[in-house]
């Protein structure tokens, strides 16, 4: 069964860093980018990576404090993300797709104290 697991969310005050990492369980299977998803907001692209490694889209609200990079040979993605900002906290989920077929992870929370 195809799998995309998130970890290294968590809570960290406003100013903090914290890294999530993205694996995917197949390796055809080619991860495209981060999303997040605030209680009653819908689900939006934060950062979003071409399979070559290049950081194609980062959302106006994090451009300059997060950064999004992939090692394909483990077929992993990571965001990067510094100066955390109370308006940053969200369920974040990692997106890949493999053919027609598109996967999310689980979520993981991050939640920004101010």
């Amino acid at each position: 069964q195809v799998q995309l697991v998130e970890s290294g969310g968590g809570l960290v005050q406003a100013g903090g860093s914290l890294t999530l990492s993205c694996g995917a369980s197949d390796f055809t299977i080619n991860l495209l980018g981060w999303y997040r998803q605030a209680p009653g907001k819908q689900r939006d692209l934060v950062a979003s990576i071409t399979r070559g490694g290049y950081a194609n889209y980062y959302a106006e609200s994090v451009k300059g404090r997060f950064t999004i990079s992939r090692d394909n040979a483990k077929n992993t993605m990571t965001l990067q993300m510094n100066s955390l900002k109370p308006d940053d906290t969200a369920v974040y989920y990692c997106r890949g797709n493999s053919g027609s077929n598109s996967y999310w992870g689980q979520g993981t929370q991050v939640t920004v104290s101010s």
